[in-house]
């Protein structure tokens, strides 16, 4: 059997945010849970769901010919409990990321930790599986970019909370009702992601993708706050 040519992105579950129908000041919430199967053998998992949905990951891992003990890495885009809560099935891991930090059981390491902006860290023995610091929703987000991927080759950004929803792309009001540490920041990495990809994995909705014009518009709202910023 020929070794895989690209890098697979496979959204497991779709996330949701919405509000709590029985009470308005709540909310109801769950991450996007994604698998990039790259084409050097290694598995890596982004974003695990809450501590409640441990049977139904080890299912949806199963749907992919996968057991837990088969995953390399651990990536969760920020330490928001909706995002880490199945950690600990993936305790055969050699690391996992939450934010920008980075261990492998208590050894931490040094990872992602300069003050340069542009620092990445390659995950895959070919270069083309990244994490880049992403700041705004918190300020230790962090963004997973695939090359090479089965979208004819275009770049997957599996983006965590710097997107909710491709409806946020419109309406700025969905991704800043659901918390910015850094609003200004994370209008600028927005931009940057857009520019980077052609698919966006959002922290809670499905996969979709980048045109010209959800490009433009990112890039006007960085804009305006450079602009604003002065």
């Amino acid at each position: 059997m020929s070794a895989p040519t690209k890098n697979k992105v496979i959204v497991l579950q779709p996330g949701y945010s919405r509000e709590d129908e029985h009470d308005a000041t709540a909310m109801r919430a769950n991450c996007t849970c994604t698998l990039v199967r790259c084409r050097d053998g290694l598995n890596i998992i982004v974003d695990t769901m809450t501590a409640w949905d441990g049977d139904l990951l080890r299912s949806l891992l199963r749907h992919q010919g996968l057991e837990v003990e088969d995953i390399h890495v651990v990536v969760c885009t920020h330490g928001h409990s909706d995002h880490i809560g199945c950690n600990y099935l993936f305790q055969s891991a050699r690391m996992h990321m939450v934010g920008a930090c980075a261990s492998n059981r208590d050894l931490y390491l040094d990872h992602l930790t300069s003050d340069d902006e542009n620092e990445e860290l390659a995950l895959d023995t070919n270069g083309e599986v990244v994490v880049k610091r992403t700041p705004g929703h918190t300020l230790s987000c962090v963004s997973v970019i695939v090359q090479n991927t089965q979208f004819g080759g275009g770049p997957v950004g599996i983006a965590g909370d710097l997107f909710e929803r491709r409806e946020d792309v419109e309406d700025e009001r969905i991704w800043r009702n659901a918390g910015s540490e850094d609003e200004s920041s994370q209008r600028v990495e927005r931009s940057k992601m857009a520019l980077l990809c052609d698919h966006i994995v959002p922290g809670h909705g499905p996969m979709f993708s980048l045109n010209t014009e959800m490009r433009l518009k990112l890039k006007q709202f960085a804009e305006l706050q450079k602009v604003n910023n002065k």
